[in-house]
């Protein structure tokens, strides 16, 4: 194996930002692969060593800050349409710096025929769905991404694989490693969970998709966009022994990404989601379930901005969980001040309130809430950081907007 004295960088951001998962770290020791590292799992997580580390054959640097990419891509539509898909797995330095096509000698061609040869056809089949490029060639994206990327990863060096280990071998332990990581992110479902689906309508926050992601995988990813539509993310990770087969350990993300605090567009692909309308979506029927926990987003002028605090008014901080209790077609809510209710046409929580009864209307596959039949409310101004204002049902006051329920 090959030996060297590396220290990892311990930049204070990586420090900070090293929190396991609550959906558990992945292990990749138990799953099948090609060859086998031989190394334990139970040494330093790379980047954050506090002394050296001998062997990088079984600590991955200096690139040991991991990021598993991926793609949503609509012009050309790419892929599932229900599946983001694989850019890469890329090996950042600790300090987010990064090296590129660290040995020509390994840059491998006819990576298919690469993974057949070497019993990974499975892992060939999936990619050939789920890891696409956008023009077609996947041959060469395959190449580009093991070129690029992979030939810098210390744990895939040839020195570290097995005696006796064919000719490309590590790069075959890449492709299957990265393709085993990518089916433990499926982020178009997390999202998905979240109410947040593909549409040519709708816009989000960026923290309404962070936080959506973040619920459920316990750490938040970077968002990519191409001006104001999604079409990127970042899952990153510190490792514990090898690429081949260590311990993924996931991370927040270094940085938030490119996407713009608002107006952010997730369009359907080719085939999905639902049409465009050229007029306000209107009420049409009720869902048929409904969260018992949810935060309220506000929809102002067709993009989300904000939503509702726990006194009931409308903010663009942080927004409050509600605890709903009924079913679509007749229910009641709650804030950590108390019943919410409507009182003279003023939408207001807390201990001295009476509950109303709402119900919750669809409307371009998003719960919107309703009283009387209407999902109109209005305010006499936008908010802006610790400004609010009042909430009022129905459109008698100067900014009108609807009202989302998204399960929390």
């Amino acid at each position: 194996m090959r030996s060297a004295i590396v220290l990892g960088v311990l930049v204070s951001v990586a420090a900070a930002i090293a929190l396991q998962s609550p959906v558990g770290r992945t292990s990749l020791l138990d799953r099948s692969a090609s060859i086998s590292s031989g190394c334990s799992t139970s040494g330093p997580t790379s980047c954050h060593n506090t002394s050296p580390v001998s062997d990088t054959c079984c600590f991955e640097s200096p690139g040991g800050l991991l990021l598993q990419t991926q793609f949503w891509d609509t012009d050309p539509s790419t892929g599932p349409i229900d599946s983001w898909t694989i850019h890469g797995l890329w090996p950042d330095k600790c300090d987010g710096t990064f090296d590129q096509n660290c040995d020509p000698s390994r840059a491998y061609t006819g990576i298919s025929s690469l993974l057949t040869s070497q019993g990974a056809s499975d892992t060939l089949s999936f990619m050939n769905t789920h890891w696409v490029d956008i023009n077609g060639q996947n041959e060469r994206f395959w190449e580009h991404e093991w070129e690029a990327h992979g030939t810098c990863m210390s744990t895939l060096e040839t020195s570290c694989l097995p005696s006796g280990s064919p000719r490309g071998a590590e790069a075959v332990a890449f492709f299957e490693t990265v393709v085993r990581l990518f089916k433990t992110l499926p982020t178009y479902d997390w999202l998905s969970d979240a109410g947040i689906t593909p549409s040519t309508s709708r816009t989000f926050s960026r923290s309404t998709l962070s936080s959506a992601l973040e619920n459920v995988a316990g750490v938040t990813p970077s968002l990519g966009c191409n001006g104001n539509t999604l079409n990127a993310i970042s899952w990153y990770f510190n490792l514990k022994g090898s690429i081949i087969d260590g311990e993924f350990i996931p991370i927040n993300a270094i940085e938030s990404g490119s996407c713009p605090s608002s107006g952010i567009r997730y369009p359907p692909k080719s085939g999905s989601g639902t049409p465009t309308s050229t007029s306000p979506p209107g009420p049409t029927g009720n869902p048929g379930s409904l969260p018992t926990k949810a935060t309220i987003h506000a929809i102002h002028s067709g993009s989300e901005l904000g939503g509702l605090l726990s006194l009931g008014t409308w903010s663009t901080q942080t927004l409050a969980t509600f605890t709903i209790s009924g079913s679509a077609d007749s229910f009641t809510m709650k804030s950590s001040k108390g019943d919410c209710g409507l009182s003279g046409g003023m939408f207001k929580c807390g201990s001295g309130v009476s509950s109303t009864t709402f119900s919750a209307k669809s409307s371009d596959g998003s719960l919107l809430l309703a009283s009387g039949g209407s999902t109109s409310f209005s305010s006499d101004g936008i908010p802006s950081g610790t400004t609010v204002f009042d909430v009022y049902m129905g459109s008698s006051h100067g900014q009108q907007y609807t009202l989302e329920i998204i399960g929390s």
